[in-house]
């Protein structure tokens, strides 16, 4: 019997973590996933307290409180009644901090299931920058395009709906950075803590395509 999988994939904001997921389901379907982003984003469009919360530090580049991530990620694992053993499941964007790492240990200690993979996204950070003035999305879908390679066939338009994209209000370069620095200062020990227990690998690369295969490489090991 293949064993659970309990996957969390680490990068930079901008390195691809969504775009990895999305290949990764399509792959493994019996894998199901979380995205911080999109649960945060949910509650902005809401006018949630947390998404007000949340969207008054984004919109600074600063990181949303941990008590406040991890309080939203272990309610959205207990809706989905994820904290059982043989369930296969993967965050993308959380944890963020070692705070966060140890505060989602403790939650998945007292179910017994463990992370068992955590995968660290490599990618060049002058990349991530351009990527960022070029990234454009579609906020009802939340479909997200770029000018430079993945362009919607109408220009600045969704392919699906025709309806306008839109910048999000911290994809420019100068809050981006803000986000990369206040990453960079967290990752040690983030890194710190999975290395320890034995479940990092980092995967570099700067392209969807050339992690994707490396990504793949190490998952199949655990199956």
């Amino acid at each position: 019997m293949t064993p659970p999988l309990r996957i969390i994939i680490l990068g930079a904001p901008g390195s691809g973590k969504g775009t990895q997921t999305s290949r990764l389901l399509k792959k493994i379907p019996t894998i199901k996933a979380l995205s911080s982003g999109d649960i945060l984003r949910s509650q902005i469009q809401l006018g949630t307290h947390i998404g007000k919360e949340a969207s008054s530090y984004i919109k600074n580049g600063k990181l949303v409180p941990d008590s406040t991530m991890v309080s939203l990620i272990t309610q959205e694992l207990k809706s989905h009644n994820w904290l059982h053993n043989d369930a296969s499941w993967l965050l993308d964007g959380f944890p963020r901090t070692g705070i966060q790492a140890e505060s989602l240990d403790k939650v998945l200690n007292n179910s017994n299931c463990g992370i068992n993979l955590a995968l660290e996204l490599d990618v060049d950070q002058k990349v991530i920058l351009e990527r960022i003035e070029a990234r454009w999305v579609h906020v009802p879908s939340g479909r997200v395009y770029n000018i430079d390679y993945n362009p919607p066939k109408v220009p600045f338009r969704d392919d699906i709906t025709g309806e306008p994209l839109s910048k999000r209000d911290d994809d420019t370069a100068e809050v981006f950075q803000k986000r990369l620095d206040q990453y960079n200062k967290e990752l040690g020990p983030l890194k710190d803590f999975y290395s320890k227990k034995g479940v990092l690998h980092t995967i570099s690369g700067n392209t969807s395509d050339i992690i994707f295969p490396k990504l793949m490489d190490v998952i199949g090991k655990q199956i």
